[in-house]
């Protein structure tokens, strides 16, 4: 199915086609706007549109063909969405990689997929691809958004977007023809984008997805949820990451979205309480430490205050739900949640930049029940999709009316789902990604002859709801020694709930037993050392404080009482536990930059805890590699305690027992 222009009747078969109709079409609407120097900027579509065609034409003319790679590395700005589009514009694919990205893994990516050029958000960015030139040699020009601290470089081979645009329009009569002829060679099943994936068990893979996989998924998901123009997204997670590049490129341009760019990262949540979105995307750990950071604030508050939060919140969790779905609550508890709206659900709505709300998601990992329901329980219309890069993000969504905490929702339209003999999720839909970009094999590996791919999750179908339920990844579900479902992320979600705790990774497969590891929340339980008194000089030194491992001991002894009462995972209780002396980093290759644990890396890197947790030790010495903010390699030594924890279900400890 080829997307229809409803002003011209004609094709939209390319996302510079479609920024075109939205010129002639939505010509004065916000499309674009940023914060900079405290300031809101504001494009309309025809300004963008402007913007774009001035890119792409000094991108010609510094000699970009058709069919190159243009690397696009920076933060959320309005500039480098427009080189999306405006590498599109020349026949050329974009690579957007993650901004945080260190020197080797740029080297990689622009290694693999063949980069002639890089756009360069700031001077970071420039400094990270100069300190790899001898490795990609094939990069030949870079651009840049920002040129503060650029003056004194070397110009050969470097210049800024805005003498690109200027290149660009100087050079626009004569390439009127040019951009005419590349477009005329581009269709539905043009390359739109290369997106590395995360690389949680080995190198990052490019996916190539087509105009058809970006267009077709935008239309799909957007009128599920009856999504239209006029929409504010705020623009704030890595334009390196799939999500992004749905939400704020492939769904923001098909419906006419408006694109607000926060001014930096630091300014992200007031930002966020100024634009007020009414569509909103946040992986489960941004809701978490907002959840966190909501109950630091009301242990520091005064007594009735603090009285008025517990009351109401109390009914918001019997009503709220409920409400939202539109079903039946009796009167007073719906009084009592208007009386609530006005006192508490809404300032602490608008303190979180939630007011406007339409519809909010989370994926990406799965998250607690407990934080879930409690958006929901504010009247805030939070739900969970399940996606894959391959799958240009979404496979099921959940229904406005049918919301529930413990699964993921149902196939969005034009996507078909199974359950393998195994108990992974299949699938199949338009937006099934081309291939993986240079590996056969793995392309070959993950989708079959029938456009079936594997998504490596084990789930499924719930008879109740008809909805699609995803127990862990399916590499990582194994068996205890005594025959036992092992299902780590269900326990490791249940603990995060915690706003004392940030990361868990569990162990067990082919254990008698599960252990852990935890990351305590600096913040929550730095909050809670300054209220108790409890000094310490070091994140390390707070970790093995013997208040804090009581803490920890008692939110795994909680979770493990809950994890009892389910019986097909009540094996996964948690037995023995250690609190890590340091946070799990992606820059130290434990997480990926999309926040996900990397299982080997980690088993491999504390093998030696992990063996003190199953050998009967009480403490371990250990010492750690870590890599420092400005690149440096260091180490860290501590002796760490190891924790026994308290199970609740008696025929579980007779198990590990015999």
């Amino acid at each position: 199915m080829v997307v229809k222009d409803p002003s011209l009747g004609g094709s939209l078969e390319t996302l510079p086609a479609l920024v075109a109709r939205n010129a002639r079409v939505l010509g004065k609407s916000s499309a674009y706007r940023e914060k900079e120097f405290g300031i809101w900027q504001r494009w309309t579509w025809a300004e963008a549109h402007a913007e774009i065609q001035a890119a792409a034409g000094g991108l010609l003319e510094l000699g970009l063909n058709e069919g190159d790679k243009v690397a696009i590395i920076g933060r959320n700005r309005p500039s480098l969405y427009w080189s999306v589009v405006a590498v599109q514009l020349c026949g050329a694919v974009p690579v957007p990689l993650y901004q945080d990205a260190v020197p080797e893994e740029l080297a990689y990516v622009l290694d693999h997929c063949g980069a002639r050029f890089v756009i360069a958000g700031d001077q970071e960015q420039v400094d990270k691809v100069l300190e790899i030139q001898e490795e990609t040699p094939q990069v030949t020009y870079v651009v840049y958004a920002d040129g503060r601290g650029m003056r004194k470089y070397d110009h050969a081979a470097l210049c800024s977007f805005e003498d690109l645009q200027g290149k660009g329009r100087a050079a626009e009569s004569r390439q009127a023809s040019r951009f005419a002829e590349i477009a005329s060679n581009q269709n539905y099943d043009s390359t739109c984008v290369i997106l590395y994936t995360s690389g949680t068990t080995g190198k990052p893979k490019g996916v190539v997805l087509s105009n058809r996989n970006i267009i077709e998924t935008s239309k799909n998901a957007t009128e599920f949820d009856s999504l239209g123009p006029g929409e504010d997204v705020l623009a704030y997670l890595p334009m390196g990451w799939v999500g992004d590049f749905i939400f704020s490129i492939g769904e923001a341009i098909y419906q006419g979205f408006c694109v607000n760019c926060p001014e930096s990262a630091d300014t992200m949540r007031s930002d966020l309480r100024e634009i007020g979105p009414t569509y909103f995307f946040a992986p489960p750990r941004f809701f978490e430490t907002l959840l966190t950071d909501v109950m630091i604030r009301m242990e520091d508050a005064g007594r009735v205050k603090r009285w008025l939060f517990q009351h109401f919140m109390a009914v918001a969790r019997r009503a709220g739900p409920d409400i939202l779905d539109g079903k039946e609550v009796p009167g007073m508890d719906r009084f009592k949640y208007r009386l609530g709206e006005f006192l508490v659900y809404g300032p602490l709505k608008n303190t979180l930049g939630f007011t406007q709300v339409r519809v909010g998601y989370t994926a990406g990992e799965a998250i607690g029940p407990e934080i879930f329901e409690f958006y929901r329980s504010l009247g805030i219309n939070l739900k969970q999709l399940y996606g894959q890069t391959e799958a240009s993000v979404f496979i099921t969504n959940q229904t406005d009316t049918d919301v529930r905490a413990d699964t993921v929702g149902v196939p969005i339209p034009g996507v078909e789902l199974k359950i393998a003999d195994n108990g992974e999720v299949l699938y199949r839909s338009p937006g099934v990604f081309v291939e993986y970009f240079n590996n056969p094999e793995s392309t070959a590996s993950t989708k079959d002859a029938d456009g079936w791919v594997s998504t490596g999750d084990a789930g499924f179908m719930d008879k109740e709801s008809g909805q699609l339920r995803i127990i862990d990844r399916a590499k990582d579900v194994g068996k205890l020694a005594d025959g036992r479902m092992f299902a780590p992320k269900y326990v490791e979600n249940k603990l995060k709930f915690f706003p004392n705790i940030l990361e868990v990774v569990v162990f067990g497969n082919g254990k008698h037993e599960c252990t852990a590891f935890l990351n305590i929340d600096l913040q929550a339980v730095g909050n809670w050392a300054e209220r108790n008194n409890v000094a310490y000089a070091s994140y390390q030194e707070l970790a093995g404080h013997p208040r804090v491992i009581e803490i920890m001991s008692e939110h795994v002894a909680e979770v493990n009482a809950s994890v009892a009462q389910d019986e097909m995972l009540s094996g996964c209780q948690i037995h023995r536990f250690i609190v890590l002396h340091k946070q799990l980093d992606a820059d130290d290759g434990e997480l990926t930059r999309t926040q996900k644990v990397r299982r080997a890396v980690i088993a491999d890197k504390y093998s030696d805890l992990i063996e003190a947790l199953y050998d009967g030790s009480s403490e371990i010495s250990t010492e750690t590699e870590v890599t420092y903010e400005d690149g440096r390699k260091g180490s860290i030594s501590a002796r760490l305690a190891v924790n026994n924890a308290v199970v609740s279900d008696a025929r579980v400890r007779e198990a590990s027992a015999a």
